[in-house]
């Protein structure tokens, strides 16, 4: 069943489309995250389902019911806002009470509910304090303890991690997918952060200028994008203009300023189409050179061709290196490589071959 469904749903402010005619659902129990650069179309999209914004077209659905004309307060969805949005002068008790309070339950009731869903986001000391009086991850809590209080069929989240740090921000998100595989209730997260996408979502609805470029998977987003924008918002990626050449063989043949590149093809793709090869940071090899490393490239799986190069940089993330290699026509490739405690053996300016396999090389149509 689906908990949400927009048909040719829009917003247009004037002359500015702000959301072009989509379709688009959310099944019951799913966690789905829109995610896109600022000007996207996602804040505008969760406002349309919230009923904070009125569609130019179109019409909104929730667990089958038309709620395109019904007022937020009816629609029976919940949200958490980025800046927890608690009441200053109430306790975190009255706090999560406040919605139990409006929809006129017992005292009794409301006790129970406001203790049993204290333990459930792991704050069962906190009910008699004020909000100034807790860290950003405990109100980020609060917040969402506010919302589940009253079972809601839907909880729209608008960037609830932003105001955190990164360490807070990864806990929160365990707490946040915790929840949701306890609960089971339908979750709209909107954020334009991707490794918060990726780790939290079962899909992702990836939106830019006001237009859905692909609902996926996080796993089908990043390693089968089929977009250059796709490719290039998620991860990091190498992206390479090219031509087809040929099509005839298990691999495309394409054009490209390091030469003829074979690349793995998503369908059928004419000769002479134009298109852009993406290779992942993480599939690019790298070595000093062919004679004097210790890594061992496989001619056949390279295909028989290496790139030479020159090393810009070597930058260490952690538990990764990535290293920029400049190219002939001063083309740059990322390489990514495990980290270890060896220290670094490529200098910058170092002369480095590098290469990746054909069906790391995935072929994109040009947008």
């Amino acid at each position: 069943m689906n908990m949400i469904e927009l048909k040719q749903v829009s917003r247009r402010y004037g002359a500015v489309q702000a959301l072009a005619p989509l379709d688009f659902s959310v099944k019951q129990g799913e966690f789905v995250t829109l995610l896109g650069p600022s000007g996207s179309g996602k804040t505008t999209l969760l406002n349309l389902i919230a009923g904070m914004v009125r569609p130019s077209s179109g019409r909104i659905f929730v667990r089958g019911t038309d709620i395109t004309d019904a007022p937020p307060n009816s629609r029976g969805l919940g949200m958490v806002f980025q800046n927890y949005a608690l009441m200053p002068h109430m306790t975190v008790f009255d706090n999560i009470a406040f919605p139990l309070r409006v929809r006129k339950l017992p005292k009794d009731e409301i006790r129970r509910k406001v203790k049993d869903v204290l333990d459930l986001v792991r704050l069962p000391d906190i009910a008699q304090r004020k909000p100034k009086e807790l860290s950003g991850g405990q109100q980020q809590r609060v917040s969402l303890a506010r919302c589940i209080v009253y079972n809601p069929a839907l909880i729209l989240l608008d960037e609830p991690l932003g105001a955190l740090d990164k360490k807070l921000r990864e806990q929160m998100q365990f707490e946040i997918r915790r929840l949701h595989a306890e609960l089971g209730i339908t979750m709209l997260n909107v954020t334009h952060d991707q490794d918060e996408a990726l780790s939290m979502s079962d899909r992702i609805v990836l939106m830019n200028d006001g237009r859905v470029e692909q609902i996926a998977t996080p796993d089908e987003l990043y390693r089968a994008p089929r977009t250059a924008f796709a490719a290039s918002f998620i991860g990091t990626a190498n992206l390479i203009a090219g031509t087809v050449h040929d099509n005839t063989g298990e691999h495309a043949l394409v054009s490209t300023p390091l030469g003829m590149l074979r690349a793995a093809m998503p369908s059928q793709v004419a000769r002479g189409a134009a298109v852009k090869l993406l290779v992942r940071p993480e599939s690019v090899r790298m070595m000093a050179t062919p004679a004097n490393s210790d890594l061992t490239f496989d001619t056949a799986i390279a295909d028989g061709r290496r790139h030479a190069g020159t090393l810009v940089d070597s930058i260490t993330l952690g538990s990764v290196v990535r290293h920029h290699v400049r190219l002939p026509g001063d083309m740059q490739i990322v390489v990514q490589q495990q980290g270890s405690r060896r220290p670094a053996t490529h200098a910058r300016g170092a002369p480095v071959v590098i290469d990746w396999a054909p069906e790391d090389c995935q072929m994109i149509l040009q947008d």
